[in-house]
């Protein structure tokens, strides 16, 4: 085939229709490619569950596959096979499109399955039992064939009722808050609140069968006039489950001001539901999980320990959870006193910390608590129900996002009520009020100096919660009757670690999906990659330990780790400004993306989970004038006051998105398409511009390094997703891509002026070097490396080398080409990555040879590093543990990325 010239695609974009647009930038490359792939590359894809087990107790699971240019169109249909060959019903659906129009990324949905499946083209099976929804009536039905869960329209009851069968299991779930409008600085004993409920805006059914439904709830919480705290929801139903999961957000937009004791304090926020108790109360049974897959297993009236003993079996039987033998066939010295035996009706199990849980229960409301036990971390899993069935739920991550709590109330009346608390209501409320009272950094000048001791960009007004988010995710069951041990532990596991099925490293590998050539297989083939891959290896084994050790964990917390090591306390630095917490600087996302990526490791990639659910919720505002900005680290998340694109960068959450079809983070990618309005709301540069500037519509300015990786990384996640924006940002892409490439310097010119009705830079009249170390560090080589392999436009290309080429560079190399150097620089083992890019796609030999030069002999870790921890323990430290106070995050991230993309792009070039 021969080339088709970029201008013909053009012309034909403008006259063929929508499938036509979206083909007309893949280029000669692309389009010649395409057609040779589909027959080498439609082979079958083995699929297999990141931890061993399958699917479980869970209610199933959905993962992404990608696919090379060209492999299959939008109408290809899929089948699922397990290790005997027998069919496994799935659901599949395109999530990315590569720029020819061809899958890049098909999502699958499946409801049963264990050990690998094989996933191929072809007649996908169809489920015994469907997912179907109803949504004629006043409520949205969905059933699994196995459970029918009414969902509510309006009003405060979201999920009106869960059957199994023509068994009530559960009803009237519903969101509770607690607020606090004072927090009590002194022990003043005058704390009052108020209660909120979740109130319905709008339902909306995402996908309804037949292995997967999704049903999205959005609202505020409600009490009288006032809503305030708005929550989005989505039920996950899959075929032939008795269970379904809840994916939880609530974005925070109360008020809190630094220095007042009144406010907007959430006491308490979660999920309840009322459950009907039918069975007699020596028939009910409670189930509340411990450490690991223990459980605390009684009875409301429990007939076990009393003093006359009723039988051997049936103490047996209510152990186990089954119905009694009836009460006359017991020894009657206990049945003839049954009335005397107690009912414990309510239960809480609350975890304050991460080192920490208490148990106690007692008889009703008025009555004294009796401590039931205790431990260090529960699992956030209940039961409550009997023979004739019950009910079955959990919080995931109960103990890492301390405080929560399970509460049941009233198991010994006809309707117990159940609430998982994500912020328990025993903890203190949440205090989001800035943490110190600025110190009389009042204007820019006193603002840079405090930055030049602390490290904190600090300004008034900017250390604001408001717009933040979190996401949790919940599971129930409606359980036919009282599930055994073995089934109750399957649930347990389901909540601690839900199951994920994942396609190899191979594939991920040969489908060029995320910066082809930047990351391979573990390669220890020779002394030389054998110990970078021990370097990697120790730095994510010390990351994953420093999290335990120094409890990096809590509801706004878990996720992110620390920025900078203080080596004179033997601690991180979480109470000194910009030092604390790392809010992906440097992007340590991509590093832990890019491990898992190529080697498939369940640890690293629920590492990378948390941080992914951490970073583009709470690190990131999400209402009010900043929404689209991310907040430099800081000792808060939200503390610092340079709000900026490079930390909303939708280039952290697209791994997660696509390995999953997540579709939280999809709301999340797709917020980020008009981001560019932020830099009308926000100048970044403000504290340190020289020159007058406003920001305009049509001259924004905009810098080529982080602040257009993360714009661009938005628009391209956008197009290949096929968004409702996808044609404008597909313009976007092009447009900057292509004025970015005709600036006089390109790349160093540094920044342009954006308009942002056009979506173009202005040309600059005049070149300009300006050249900064942290332009490439926030996602720009591997968002180049994709944009490349996608769009044909060589003029960017060229204008992307070039800037790898020389950043590196000598001062003379550097003036001799742009006529004058780059000034001070740092982070050049960081940027290896890109002479080693550079080199490959250029053939450039002396790159690919500094490459590794920088890799191994400038800043950042080098073989001479320790690379080992020390011992600590009282009184150097807090708790015992370890430390490698040699160890920088952002070190970290750089060394990281490098050394996986150098080996992938030049590990035959090693010296």
């Amino acid at each position: 085939m021969s080339p088709i010239p970029r201008r013909s695609l053009l012309k034909a974009a403008a006259v063929a229709g929508a499938a036509a647009q979206f083909s007309w930038a893949l280029g000669a490359k692309g389009a010649e490619a395409a057609p040779r792939a589909a027959a080498a590359d439609a082979d079958p894809v083995t699929l297999d569950w990141l931890e061993d087990g399958g699917l479980g107790a869970a209610p199933g699971s959905t993962l992404g596959v990608p696919w090379p240019m060209g492999t299959f169109q939008e109408d290809q249909t899929f089948a699922l096979t397990d290790a005997d060959g027998k069919d496994v019903p799935v659901q599949s659906w395109p999530i990315g499109y590569w720029p020819d129009g061809s899958l890049k990324w098909t999502a699958h949905a499946v409801g049963q399955g264990s050990g690998k499946l094989t996933l191929s083209a072809g007649t996908p099976a169809a489920p015994a039992e469907k997912v179907t929804v109803d949504r004629s009536g006043g409520t949205v039905d969905v059933s699994t064939g196995v459970i029918t869960v009414k969902i509510g329209k309006d009003g405060a009851s979201l999920i009106k009722s869960v059957r199994r069968g023509s068994t009530e299991i559960a009803k009237n779930g519903r969101l509770v808050l607690i607020r606090q409008p004072e927090i009590e600085d002194e022990d003043q004993g005058t704390v009052k609140t108020e209660r909120f409920e979740g109130a319905i805006g709008e339902v909306t059914v995402e996908q309804e069968g037949p292995v997967r439904a999704v049903v999205r709830i959005d609202g505020k919480h409600r009490k009288g006039s006032r809503s305030w705290l708005p929550f989005s929801l989505r039920l996950y139903f899959y075929a032939g489950a008795d269970s379904f999961r809840m994916v939880h957000t609530i974005t925070y937009d109360g008020t809190q001001e630094p220095g007042r004791a009144s406010g907007d304090f959430i006491r308490g926020l979660g999920v309840r539901f009322t459950v009907p108790m039918r069975d007699e109360s020596y028939d009910r049974h409670i189930r509340i999980g411990g450490e690991g897959t223990g459980l605390l297993r009684e009875a409301v009236k429990g007939i076990t320990g009393l003093r006359r003993d009723p039988g051997a079996a049936v103490q047996a039987a209510q152990y186990a959870g089954q119905k009694l033998p009836d009460p006359s066939t017991w020894d009657q010295r206990v049945t003839t006193r049954l009335q005397y035996i107690p009912e414990w009706g309510d239960y809480t199990l609350s975890q304050l910390s991460a080192d920490g849980f208490t148990l106690r229960k007692r008889t009703k409301k008025g009555y004294g608590w009796v401590g039931a036990g205790g431990g260090k971390r529960a699992s956030g899993f209940g039961y409550v129900g009997g023979a004739s069935g019950g009910f079955s739920f959990g919080l995931r991550d109960f103990w890492e996002k301390h405080p929560a709590q399970l509460d049941i109330r009233d198991a010994h009346t006809d309707a117990a009520e159940v609430t998982l608390w994500l912020w328990s209501p025993e903890a203190q409320p949440m205090d989001l009020r800035f943490y110190h009272d600025g110190m009389g950094q009042d204007t820019f000048p006193e603002q840079l100096e405090g930055l030049n001791i602390t490290y904190e960009d600090y300004e008034p007004g900017f250390g604001t919660p408001y717009g933040i988010a979190r996401t949790s995710e919940l599971l129930f069951w409606a359980n036919e009757s009282t599930p055994a041990p073995e089934k109750l532990a399957e649930q347990v596991e389901a909540v601690r670690v839900l199951p994920q099925l994942a396609a190899p490293p191979k594939q991920l590998i040969k489908a060029k999906v995320f910066g082809p050539g930047l990351y391979s297989e573990p390669d220890r083939s020779t002394p030389a990659k054998a110990k970078i891959e021990d370097h990697l290896d120790f730095l994510f084994t010390y990351y994953k330990d420093q999290v335990e050790q120094r409890r990096w964990y809590g509801f706004w917390d878990y996720g992110d780790i620390m920025h900078t090591y203080d080596t004179v306390r033997h601690q991180w630095r979480y109470d000194i400004g910009g030092y604390a917490w790392d809010n992906s600087e440097l992007s340590p996302d991509l590093w832990l993306w890019f491990a898992y990526l190529r080697s498939g490791r369940a640890d690293i990639f629920r590492f990378a989970e948390a941080m992914t659910r951490h970073t583009g919720e709470v690190d990131v505002y999400h209402l009010g004038q900043w929404a689209g900005l991310g907040t430099r680290h800081g000792v808060q998340h939200y503390a610092d006051s340079a709000k900026q694109q490079r930390i909303a960068n939708t280039t952290y959450r697209r791994y997660y998105y696509f390995l999953t079809a997540d579709e939280r983070v999809g709301d999340l990618m797709h917020a980020n398409v008009d981001s560019d309005e932020t830099f009308l709301a926000l100048d970044p540069l403000r504290k340190i511009r020289t020159e007058p500037y406003t920001p305009d519509r049509h001259a924004l300015s905009i810098g080529f390094g982080t602040d257009w990786s993360g714009l661009v990384s938005a628009w391209l996640t956008e197009w290949e997703r096929k968004g409702p924006k996808w044609e404008k940002a597909r313009a976007r892409v092009l447009s900057t891509m292509e004025t970015i490439a005709a600036q006089p310097n390109g790349f160093v010119q540094g920044s342009g002026l954006y308009d942002l009705d056009t979506g173009k830079f202005a040309v600059a009249a005049t070149p300009v070097v300006g050249v900064s170390h942290l332009s490439a560090v926030f996602g720009l080589n591997e968002l180049c490396a994709e944009l490349i392999h996608l769009v044909d436009i060589p003029a960017f290309n060229e204008a992307y080398y070039d800037y790898c080429r020389y950043f590196n560079a000598t001062k003379a190399e550097q003036a001799a080409r742009y006529g004058s150097n780059f000034g001070t620089l740092l982070l050049f083992q960081g940027h290896s990555r890109l002479d080693a890019y550079a080199a490959v796609q250029t053939g450039d030999q002396a790159l690919a040879k500094r490459a590794w030069t920088k890799f191994y002999g400038s800043d950042g870790y080098t073989e001479s590093s320790p690379w080992k921890t020390e011992q600590l323990s009282g009184p150097a430290t807090l708790v015992p543990g370890s430390e490698a106070a040699w160890v920088s995050t952002n070190d970290t991230a750089l060394y990281g990325l490098a050394a996986i993309e150098n080996l992938a792009l030049l590990g035959d070039k090693m010296p």
